[in-house]
């Protein structure tokens, strides 16, 4: 339904209010890949020293995996009261738990010290980290897109998408300093805590400035008139507000099944490229040095930061689908090329391999936030967003450094994971191939009445959200 308005001007406040979303992001994904470099390089020691190496890695990336087994009970709850609460509140208690559940982490007591209660104490925090991750994705990138500039929304939104490779940077930048200068025994002695406790210090910044935006207007304008129609129609009993979770399984049920396929092979291929190539290349297979590793990943890693806004502006362009089409192609053609580089035993080849990956990578990244973002209603934006996003995790990411490690330790060959990064690639092809193109929807002008509102309100017959874009 269209809007029959313009658009509002994005406001002064802006970039500080991408800004917030940023370093939010940053932080919580900081927190949670610091996770899954430790159980890559320390964990299988320090918590399950009784295993094998190879087996202590598998169960050190399993608890890795518990805390996307959680991003989903996160998507429901935050947004739940994100939707009904708002943006802001939900995202200021995210960042309070994932920055307590890591600071947590960095003093827990090993295998040596309490014997098996550590692995179980591990992987609780682990639990406390996936629920926090679930509810922050979905509320910082709806609070950027949410605040106007309809025309570069591609753009402003991709912006918490850098959270993620600036998490990585951050949190592969110290663990490689670290290892450089700490001898292998300081590092897992008390080395590998640090960037842990260092957490506390992110999360003190990240609350000063997000505390200090406003709630999302579109969200404002939305609420005030769901109250409306809720106090109008208060005299009948059977007038309930749906809650949004069934508002959306109802209503956008084809869009949550689409973000969910588009989730595969983006979720899939950076877990492998990031997570699981530091036991790729550290393996006897390989036999690089974990140094070597990181500092692969720190160099791609800051290439991905860079590319990702110019993807999103190239989505604004030419539009979310075929940007995103573009990156799962990429990361299905690369799969085979990305191991065959790293069998070279090079550097620079490691570096190529990485990075080549996460530039297709970022092509579905990008776009992401805005193509999710305008899929659904704003009273039912946070839990739809969020519920299509952190359920595929469960499918795609949790498991994708276990499989691949897995596979490895089955064929001791690189191919049978190559084939796994290609299948997935292939579901999202068509996943995106069968949405329709959301470029040009209008957030504000999304058809009010499929939102979580009284019942009886009729529908109108347009399909939710195909308003044309205001500018």
């Amino acid at each position: 339904m269209a809007s029959g308005t313009t658009a509002p001007a994005p406001p002064a406040n802006l970039p500080r209010i991408v800004a917030a979303s940023l370093i939010g992001t940053t932080i919580e994904w900081y927190d949670f890949f610091l996770y899954g470099s430790a159980a890559a390089l320390v964990f299988n020691k320090l918590f399950f020293p009784d295993s094998d190496p190879l087996v202590g890695t598998l169960l050190s990336f399993l608890t890795y995996a518990v805390g996307f087994a959680a991003r989903p009970i996160g998507a429901l709850v935050f947004g739940h009261y994100g939707d009904r609460l708002g943006r802001k509140k939900l995202l200021v208690l995210s960042l309070l738990l994932m920055g307590g559940a890591t600071c947590a982490i960095g003093l827990l007591p090993t295998h040596a010290t309490v014997g098996s209660a550590a692995p179980v104490l591990l992987t609780l925090l682990r639990l406390v980290q996936g629920f926090a991750l679930g509810g922050e994705w979905g509320g910082a990138v709806l609070l950027v897109s949410e605040h106007g500039d309809a025309r570069r929304r591609g753009f402003w939104a991709s912006w918490p998408q850098t959270g993620a490779p600036a998490g990585q940077l951050l949190a592969t930048g110290v663990l490689s300093a670290l290892t450089a200068w700490l001898s292998d025994d300081a590092f897992q002695s008390w080395g590998w805590r640090v960037p842990f406790l260092l957490s506390g210090l992110l999360v003190l910044i990240g609350l000063w400035i997000r505390l200090s935006v406003d709630e999302s207007p579109v969200f404002k304008d939305a609420l005030a008139r769901a109250e409306a129609r809720k106090a109008e129609a208060a005299s009948s009993a059977d007038l309930a507000e749906k809650l949004p979770l069934v508002a959306v399984l109802r209503h956008h049920w084809r869009d949550v099944l689409v973000a969910m396929g588009a989730r595969m092979a983006e979720n899939i291929s950076y877990y492998v490229i990031t997570a699981f190539v530091l036991v790729y290349a550290t393996s006897d297979h390989v036999g690089l040095g974990k140094q070597t590793a990181l500092n692969a990943v720190l160099i791609a890693s800051a290439v991905h930061f860079a590319v990702i806004p110019a993807w999103g502006a190239l989505s604004d362009r030419i539009g979310r689908r075929p940007v995103y089409l573009l990156g799962a192609a990429g990361v299905g053609a690369w799969a085979f090329p990305f191991f065959a580089l790293i069998d070279t035993r090079d550097f620079g080849a490691l570096v190529l391999a990485v990075t080549v990956g996460l530039v297709f990578h970022g092509a579905m990244y990008a776009p992401q936030a805005a193509f999710f973002s305008e899929m659904f209603a704003t009273r039912m934006r946070y839990s739809g967003a969020s519920i299509g996003a952190q359920f595929a995790s469960v499918a795609a990411g949790a498991p994708a450094p276990l499989i691949a490690t897995a596979l490895l330790a089955d064929y001791d060959s690189s191919a049978p994971i190559a084939l796994y990064v290609i299948a997935a690639a292939l579901l999202t092809l068509v996943a995106v191939g069968a949405a329709k193109e959301t470029r040009d929807r209008d957030l504000a002008g999304i058809d009010p009445s499929s939102a979580p509102l009284p019942e009886a309100t009729p529908r109108n017959a347009s399909e939710p959200g195909t308003a044309p874009r205001s500018v």
